[in-house]
């Protein structure tokens, strides 16, 4: 999942993900004393602190000796007020409208906030503290405000609108050109032409907008860590093993109650640890307080908080004359409208409901093979899907994992990939500091030799982390200012016992190859702008190339040089690895059907028009249509409830935008990487001149282009989604091609055919 700041051209919020899965989060406020073409009566203040100025450690890493929690404030404060007058500056111009002395200028605004911002932000997700969660409510509805005073500004619209209308006369590059288009459309998304009135009605919807959504981020962390399942004795936890064991009994005595047991809550409604204990009652037990965390009444409960999200989103659409919030926001994205979005899901939904129906027959066969009398419920899924698993393809995970330790996934896996396919090399260094102890700094060394840029990696999951995997910029690159990127990734992976190996799972390992992916797509940035630099693309592109670079995790020269037997350094058996691939083919019903069905809620929450948000204001009505969306579908929720529940939907409903209409995108984009796959391996896979191409075409574009002109110059044709419904087993290799592919019908918006 990416995470990204929006642009010095959109209100400044927060876009934070993602992505549960996964998410990159980018500072694009960069900016310095505006370019002019005439003196100014405009003075710009000059900022104070560590943040005033960029960082003396190589590639502007920031240095976090220097930082305290007592910067935040003054930081952001001072970053406002310096953007406000460079902004002034560019409006007060005597000289006529041009690129550079408003739009360059505009894109140069900022950059103190900037700073600032990329630190905070990073540290809020990733280590946060009672304090950080204190400025973030404080500061994040100021930062909406200033970003409206900034969008919303008539003078300053009145001078790019000006530059815009007169582009046809104008000589561009066509960076030059995508940066006009979007700066101006971005101001008219933000509603820099609506009336005075309608303006102000937009920035007091942005401004509460801000504030509820970051307080039901903040509620939701809060309601996952206080419902933490607790057992009173070991023999409950039968069939976890010790290492589980022994971290349960710490983290309940880290809860006050020594002697028994805590499970820490993911994330994401299934727990990984369902699928291993054996007492029934606690796997019901542990799947109720996943899917009931955060509706319980109570300090945590996130109800009424999202349904008033639901409500200020619909009213802030129909300002702009939207039927509500998905067709407002979807204007950027590759799919373009909700229409194409659910026309595109709607053709999976028939066989995956098959599918549901068909496995969970097969799961009542094994339970009452092995003597139940019971049906199959959402705790016991995986339970006994695993099972059948094992049976039909041999697989115990466990022993799999035995073969991926965490520094070699990452050094011989991950980079070696990288390495094969781009020429990058990697060198790890212990002379920066880190925000945590956990983290790992690495050089990132281009196919020439020079410098490309800083990775850091923070895998471990730990009770000051959100939940789940992003990647996101410290540093954005950008030719404008000569930066080169500073990327790091953040992962969940339960930590071992000291003195144990670090094993990962499979599941960890592909989480690793995908984050590079978007780290990738972040260094191979090749931009002036910032705004458009690197993964500054639409929510449904910028998870396409990190869904790529999962295809390296099993391919054979990467595999055979990374997954060793952590006791005996064997090679994994090529067998358990075709065993892995087969399962996985296995089980689509629930591994792909709760996240349709998490898509299509999302969609349904956001199809509502004002009138129909504002009546949902009780957290039984809330309930109420949840339940109606979901049964709605067709599809088996009640056996496979979405991967997130309204409830804890934290990609939808906490930032002012962020996977909101948009979680559809995962589903969308994974069309566009099985499409990919396919290429790579039809044109002799892990090769240098694959990579180049790759690298060519799509990595190094940004978003400075139309996403199906991108992807055309990489695969030579336009998307087919077949290769993706094939890899689920949702259809067979006979299906005909003009029942799978995409097709614009001329208009550009990609729309599946049915």
């Amino acid at each position: 999942m990416t995470n990204r700041f929006l642009s010095a051209t959109a209100p400044l919020a927060l876009a934070s993900a993602l992505l549960s899965g996964c998410t990159t989060m980018q500072d694009t406020t960069t900016a310095a004393t505006p370019v002019t073409d005439a003196p100014v009566a405009v003075a710009i203040p000059e900022g104070t602190g560590y943040f005033a100025s960029d960082s003396t450690l190589p590639f502007l890493a920031p240095d976090f000796t220097k930082i305290s929690e007592d910067d935040y404030v003054p930081a952001f404060e001072q970053g406002m007020a310096i953007q406000k007058a460079e902004v002034a500056a560019i409006t007060a111009n005597p000289a006529a409208p041009t690129f550079e002395n408003t739009i360059v200028a505009l894109e140069k605004s900022g950059r103190m906030l900037g700073r600032v911002a990329t630190v905070f932000f990073a540290l809020t997700g990733s280590n946060t503290t009672d304090r950080l969660d204190e400025i973030n409510e404080q500061i994040s509805p100021k930062l909406t405000a200033h970003g409206d005073s900034i969008t919303l500004d008539p003078a300053l619209f009145a001078r790019v609108k000006a530059v815009y209308d007169n582009r046809a006369a104008m000589t561009m590059t066509p960076e030059d050109a995508k940066l006009l288009e979007t700066t101006y459309e971005n101001m008219v998304q933000a509603g820099a032409m609506l009336t005075d009135a309608q303006r102000e009605q937009v920035k007091a919807l942005n401004s509460e907008l801000s504030t509820t959504t970051t307080q039901f981020g903040q509620r939701l962390r809060e309601a996952t860590l206080a419902n933490a399942l607790i057992v009173d004795t070991r023999a409950e936890l039968a069939g976890l093993s010790d290492a589980d064991i022994t971290a349960a009994a710490k983290l309940a005595e880290e809860k006050g109650q020594p002697g028994k047991f805590a499970i820490a809550l993911q994330n994401t409604t299934q727990q990984p640890l369902l699928p291993s204990l054996t007492n029934r009652a606690v796997r019901e037990r542990l799947m109720k307080a996943s899917l009931h965390r955060a509706d319980q009444g109570g300090p945590n409960d996130t109800r009424l908080l999202l349904a008033r999200i639901a409500s200020l989103r619909a009213q802030k659409a129909a300002l702009f004359g939207k039927p509500d919030w998905a067709t407002y926001t979807m204007w950027d994205r590759m799919a373009e409208t909700p229409k194409t979005a659910l026309d595109f899901m709607g053709q999976m939904v028939p066989p995956l409901a098959a599918t549901q129906r068909r496995e969970a027959a097969l799961l009542n066969q094994q339970i009452r093979k092995e003597g139940g009398k019971f049906t199959v419920q959402p705790w016991d899924w995986y339970r006994y899907a695993n099972k059948v698993k094992a049976e039909r393809y041999d697989l115990d995970e466990d022993k799999v994992a035995e073969y991926f330790q965490i520094d070699k996934v990452l050094e011989d896996g991950v980079f070696y990939a990288a390495e094969q396919l781009y020429g990058l090399k990697f060198a790890k260094r212990t002379d920066l500091p880190v925000y945590h102890p956990d983290v790992t700094v690495y050089t990132v060394f281009d196919r020439d030799g020079s410098e490309l840029g800083l990775f850091y990696f923070d895998p471990y999951q730990r009770p000051s982390k959100r939940g789940g995997a992003w990647m996101s910029n410290f540093v954005d690159q950008s030719y404008l200012w000569g930066t080169k990127p500073v990327i790091y990734n953040v992962l969940n992976i339960p930590k071992a016992p000291a003195g144990e190996a670090q094993l990962v799972s499979f599941d960890n390992v592909n989480t690793m190859f995908h984050e590079f992916g978007h780290a990738l797509h972040g260094f191979f940035a090749d931009q002036k702008y910032v705004s458009l630099s690197g993964t500054a693309t639409a929510r449904d592109f910028v998870e396409y190339p990190s869904q790529v670079n999962e295809l390296w995790a099993t391919y054979p020269s990467v595999l055979s040089n990374y997954a060793k037997h952590y006791k005996t350094g064997e090679t994994i058996p090529q067998a358990m690895i075709d065993k892995l691939e087969e399962a996985g083919k296995f089980n689509q019903g629930y591994d792909f059907g709760e996240v349709v069905a998490a898509a299509l809620l999302d969609m349904k929450w956001h199809a509502l028009t004002p009138a129909e948000a504002a009546a949902i204001d009780t957290p039984a009505e809330v309930d109420a249509f949840e339940r109606r969306a979901l049964t709605e579908l067709g599809l088996e929720v009640d056996l496979v409830p979405p991967r997130y529940r309204s409830s804890y939907f934290n990609h939808i409903f906490s930032s002012p935008a962020g996977y909101s209409a948009g979680y559809y995108s995962y589903l969308w984009t994974e069309m566009l990487d099985k499409d990919s796959r396919k290429w790579f391996l039809d044109n002799g896979g892990l090769t240098r001149k694959n990579g180049d191409h790759y690298r060519a075409t799509v990595l190094s574009r940004g978003g400075t282009m139309d996403y199906y002109q991108m992807f055309q110059n990489f695969l030579g044709r336009r998307p087919d989604v077949r290769p993706m419904l094939e890899s689920r087993g949702l259809v067979g290799g006979d299906t005909p091609p003009e029942a799978a592919t995409t097709d614009d019908g001329g208009n550009g918006t990609g729309t599946p055919k049915s």
